[in-house]
């Protein structure tokens, strides 16, 4: 979960530059990447998916790409859910094989 808020936190600041306007803000700031030269003269607009987690900057001409979440957000929220979804079945499963062992009095 905290990692997950900490890739909001990365997304809510680039939405924040990208609506900020005024000087200097064409291309949007988020969109200003390692070799953003050659993409920036398209980039039209953006958007922001939650699954997986990213600020994508849209463009006409060159294909749109991710921004602005660290690159380990998405996997660690990924196998942090799983461990939970695991530990959640097997917990379940377990209170399931204890209710029938009260229940024959074993």
């Amino acid at each position: 979960m905290g990692v997950y808020a900490w890739g909001l936190l990365h997304v809510t600041g680039a939405v924040m530059s990208a609506e900020d306007g005024g000087t200097n803000s064409v291309p949007l700031p988020p969109c200003r990447t390692p070799g953003w030269e050659h993409r920036a003269e398209g980039v039209s607009g953006y958007r922001v998916e939650y699954v997986p987690l990213r600020f994508v900057c849209e463009t006409d001409d060159v294909g749109d790409y991710p921004t602005s979440v660290p690159d380990h957000v998405n996997p660690v929220s990924f196998l942090l859910g799983l461990g939970a979804a695991v530990c959640f079945t097997v917990a379940a499963l377990d209170s399931g094989s204890s209710r029938e062992q009260a229940d024959t009095g074993t």
